[in-house]
């Protein structure tokens, strides 16, 4: 496999084409091409190495990711943006998803769109839902999402999982939502629709969180946490960075757990929701980061309903950061 690799010394960039090969049981990195200092001599000098042409047209989309996401990177560090305390030196590349998100793919042909929108809702169903233990493969939602076969040996709840996962992804693109008791209430009881008859509201009986290192609103008060959290998201929209108060509004949804089950798959899909009303670019939290995204969630089981302390939201929030432009590239150019 060939790839662009890129050397920093001092302030200057130098990229390298570079190969990488599996001999035995290790993995050997080889330098095939210098290819100059800028992304503009980088395009000219690999489109003229006729020596590794084919290895260059095998490693086309992951050489291609490379040169568009550095090069709105640049653009944004042009701009010299204002360092943000939460995302730290992960702002500049979730500005840059942004960018490419806004000028590149919203102009798309709307056909294109719609093709590139339904395979990452696809992603995102077969993660957020197997994140909760759905055991149907990624090839199989696929199958199932895009040819409506349904998979063999397969619960119906773990198929209506996929299913209304699509559908409310889908609606929260089209709808400009609110977010309100309402617009909660209504996720939740699309995503479970079919799953569990313990929707229309909030649940009515307290419950316990497996390995939970904090304590679930008891029912009585979670139309009361509820509403803290919605003025907390009120009076910190504009506040925060919107990936941040994503991020932190999830977290504390979650610590809420205002439901008997689905709040993990609620909370990811309206950490979506307010950043596409931000006109921030969607993200996935993959299953295979399950445990890390877990670990990060804990990390800010620290903050009170009311609290946005750094030190309780970093790690999590670049977790979501490295999240979003993992998925960005891969999924919208």
């Amino acid at each position: 496999m060939v790839y662009i690799y890129r050397k920093i010394i001092g302030d200057k960039n130098y990229y390298y084409l570079r190969i990488s090969e599996k001999k035995g049981n290790r993995v050997m990195a080889k330098d095939l091409a210098y290819l100059g200092n800028s992304l503009k001599e980088v395009r000219e000098k690999i489109n003229n190495l006729h020596k590794y042409k084919e290895q260059i047209r095998k490693s086309h989309k992951k050489i291609n990711q490379f040169l568009q996401s550095n090069h709105y990177l640049e653009k944004i560090k042009e701009l010299k943006l204002k360092k943000d305390p939460f995302l730290e030196n992960k702002l500049q590349e979730v500005e840059s998803c942004k960018l490419h998100f806004n000028k590149i793919f919203k102009k798309e042909n709307d056909l294109t769109k719609q093709e590139i929108l339904k395979q990452f809702v696809m992603e995102f169903a077969f993660n957020t839902t197997s994140i909760e233990g759905n055991t149907i493969t990624l090839k199989e939602t696929k199958n199932l999402l895009d040819e409506g076969i349904t998979p063999k040996n397969k619960t119906l709840r773990e198929i209506y999982d996929l299913q209304n996962t699509e559908k409310v992804f889908f609606s929260i693109l089209k709808k400009q939502l609110e977010i309100s008791h309402k617009t909660i209430m209504g996720v939740h009881n699309n995503l479970l629709d079919k799953i569990d008859n313990r929707v229309g509201g909030y649940r009515t009986r307290d419950v316990r969180v497996i390995n939970a290192n904090f304590k679930t609103t008891p029912h009585q008060y979670i139309k009361e946490d509820m509403g803290i959290l919605l003025q907390w998201y009120e009076q910190h929209k504009t506040r925060l960075h919107p990936l941040v108060l994503a991020t932190i509004f999830h977290h504390k949804l979650e610590k809420i757990h205002p439901f008997f089950d689905g709040n993990g798959r609620t909370g990811r899909m309206l950490l979506n929701l307010i950043l596409l009303k931000n006109n921030y670019p969607p993200l996935i939290i993959r299953k295979k980061f399950r445990k890390e995204y877990l670990e990060n969630l804990r990390k800010a089981d620290k903050s009170g309903l009311k609290d946005s302390r750094e030190e309780h939201y970093n790690n999590l929030v670049q977790f979501n950061a490295d999240e979003m432009t993992s998925a960005y590239w891969n999924s919208f150019l």
